[in-house]
C-alpha cells in the first residue's frame, strides 16, 4: 500500500519528478456569465503550489512556510492517497454508496476494489477477457458492474469471493455502465452503435436505442430514471424516453467525437465532454447550451458532477483534472498528478472526495476540501448551472482567484460555530444491515425467477415433444 501525502508548497525552482501539484491561478479578463457577475479586472502572478509523495505518513498541520512558500488555503484539495496494483493503464474508477470502497478497471482486464479504510486490502476480480472499459457501483452499494472489450457486461458481488454473472448481448465494446436510481435496470453503451437497457435482478436484456451511427462511447439515466443521455463518435449527444424508447433531442455541437456525458443532479442539465478539446452543459428542457468551456489543450476524457450541482471535475489527456465552478462559470483550479494522460474522473456520493485514473497505471484519491466552507451550514441546494449571455461564448484559458468578497465571506462563515450534525452509530449499523439483507433477498428472487423460467421452458419442450408424439401415432 502506498504511503499517504505530505503537502508542501513552493513557488518555482525544478519541479520534482514525481509530484502532484495545482494551479490556483491569477486574474484575468475571463469573463463571467452575464447573469451573475460582471467581468474581473487585473492581473496577479500565478502560482504554483506543489504537494509531494513523502514516506512518512499524512501530516494535517503544515509547517511554516519560509519565505519561498506560499501558504495554501483552507479549501484548496488535496491529494489524500493513491493506490497503485494495476499492471496497465486505469480505464474508469467509482465510488460505493458509503465512499468506504472504490472501484477501478484497467486495460489489464482486471478489477481493483479498493478499501477507503487504511492497511486494508485491495481485491482484485479477474473475469473479463480483455480491457474493462467501464465500472459503476448499484445505488446500494452491494453490487458492481462492469463492462469490456470482451463485448460482456459482469455484475459482482464486491467482497473477498468476487462473484459475477455475465451479460451477453453486445456485438463489439461494451464502453460504458451505468445503474438506474432505483437499481433495478442498468444502461449499457458499446462500439455496436446501441444503447441497451438491461433487468438487474431479472438479469436480462430489455431493449436497444439504435439511432447512433458510429460508437457511442457513454450512456447514463437522469436522477429520476426517465431519460437516458448517450454520446457518440457521431458527433452528437442524444436525450432519449426511458418509456417510449424514442430520441427527445439531439445535440449538434459539437466538433469532434463525444467522450463522456452525464445529468447534473437535478435532472436539468447534461454536461459532455469530447475529443475537441471542449466541456459543454445544456438544458434539456430548452435545449439551449448554457455553457462552453475550453480549458484543456488536449482531448476531455471524463467529468463528473459534484453532489451539490455547483462544481465540475474534468479528466484530459493533456494529464491535468480540472475543477469548473458552474455557478460562476469559471476555472477553480488546475491538478498536475498524474504522468500522462487522466482517463477518468470521479466523485463519491457526499462530494467529499473524487478519485481519477490515468495511463501511469495509479488510482488517486484527492478530497475535495473546496466545498466545505461554502456549504458547510446550508443544504446544498442542486441548482442548474448559470448561463452564458451568448451560447457561442468560450472562457479562456485563464485561471481566476475566489473574489475578495467571496473569501471575506467565506471568512465570516468559518468564525461562526458549527453545531455538528451526528448520525448515530447504532443507526448506520441497523441501517447498513437491512440495505443488505434486501439485497440478499432481491438476488435469491432472482434466482428463483432464472429457476421458474427454466422450469417454464422445460414444461413448453415436453407439451411440444407430446404434441409431436401424439400427432405420429396412428388413430
Amino acid at each position: 500500500m502506498e504511503p499517504a501525502i505530505q503537502l508542501s508548497f513552493q513557488s518555482g525552482g525544478k519541479k520534482p519528478r514525481r509530484r502532484v501539484s495545482f494551479n490556483r491561478g491569477g486574474r484575468g479578463e475571463a469573463k463571467r456569465p452575464a447573469l451573475l457577475l460582471a467581468a474581473v479586472g487585473g492581473a496577479e502572478t500565478e502560482r504554483d503550489e506543489t504537494a509531494a509523495a513523502a514516506s512518512s505518513g499524512f501530516s494535517g498541520a503544515l509547517g511554516a512556510p519560509g519565505p519561498a512558500m506560499a501558504a495554501p488555503c483552507l479549501e484548496d484539495p488535496s491529494l489524500e492517497r493513491h493506490f497503485k496494483g494495476h499492471r496497465d493503464a486505469v480505464t474508469c474508477v467509482d465510488f460505493s454508496l458509503n465512499t468506504k470502497q472504490l472501484a477501478s478497471g484497467s486495460m489489464d482486464s482486471c478489477l481493483m476494489v479498493w478499501h477507503m479504510k487504511p492497511q486494508s486490502r485491495a481485491y482484485r476480480f479477474a473475469g473479463h477477457k480483455d480491457t474493462v472499459t467501464c465500472v459503476n457501483f448499484s445505488p446500494s452499494g452491494h453490487l458492481l458492474a462492469s463492462g469490456s472489450r470482451d463485448k460482456t457486461v459482469r455484475i459482482w458481488v464486491p467482497n473477498v469471493k468476487g462473484e459475477s454473472t455475465m451479460f451477453r448481448a453486445h456485438t463489439a465494446t461494451v464502453r460504458s455502465i451505468h445503474f438506474c436510481s432505483d437499481g433495478q435496470s442498468f444502461v449499457t453503451a458499446s462500439d455496436d452503435k446501441t444503447v441497451k437497457v438491461w433487468s438487474t435482478h431479472r438479469q436480462k436484456f430489455l431493449f436497444s436505442l439504435s439511432q447512433h451511427i458510429n460508437w457511442v462511447r457513454c450512456a447514463k439515466f437522469s436522477p429520476d430514471g426517465r431519460l437516458i443521455v448517450s454520446a457518440s463518435d457521431d458527433k452528437t449527444v442524444k436525450v432519449w424516453d426511458k418509456t417510449s424508447r424514442e430520441c427527445v433531442h439531439s445535440y449538434c455541437e459539437h466538433g469532434s467525437f463525444v467522450t463522456y456525458v452525464d445529468f447534473h443532479p437535478s435532472g436539468t442539465c447534461i454536461a459532455a465532454a469530447g475529443m475537441d478539446n471542449t466541456v459543454k452543459v445544456w438544458d434539456v428542457r430548452t435545449h439551449r447550451l448554457l455553457q462552453h468551456y475550453q480549458l484543456h489543450s488536449a482531448a476531455v476524457n471524463a467529468l463528473s458532477f459534484h453532489p451539490s450541482g455547483n462544481y465540475l471535475v474534468t479528466a484530459s489527456s493533456d494529464s491535468t483534472l480540472k475543477i469548473l465552478d458552474l455557478m460562476e462559470g469559471r476555472l477553480l483550479y488546475t491538478l498536475h498528478g498524474h504522468q500522462g494522460p487522466a482517463t477518468t474522473v470521479a466523485f463519491s456520493r457526499t462530494g467529499e472526495y473524487f478519485a481519477s485514473g490515468g495511463s501511469d497505471e495509479q488510482v488517486m484519491v484527492w478530497k475535495s476540501n473546496f466545498d466545505v466552507v461554502n456549504y458547510g451550514e446550508v443544504p446544498r441546494v442542486q441548482r442548474p448551472p448559470a448561463t452564458l449571455a451568448s451560447s457561442s461564448r468560450t472562457l479562456p484559458e485563464v485561471d481566476s482567484p475566489v473574489p475578495p468578497d467571496r473569501g471575506r465571506s467565506q471568512e465570516s462563515m468559518q468564525s461562526q460555530p458549527q453545531e455538528p450534525v451526528s448520525i448515530p452509530q447504532t443507526l448506520t449499523s441497523t441501517l447498513e444491515h437491512i440495505v443488505g439483507q434486501l439485497d440478499v433477498l432481491t438476488q435469491t428472487v432472482s434466482i428463483l425467477e432464472q429457476r421458474l423460467t427454466l422450469t417454464e421452458d422445460k414444461l413448453k419442450q415436453c407439451l411440444e415433444n407430446q404434441q409431436l408424439i401424439m400427432q405420429r401415432t396412428p388413430p
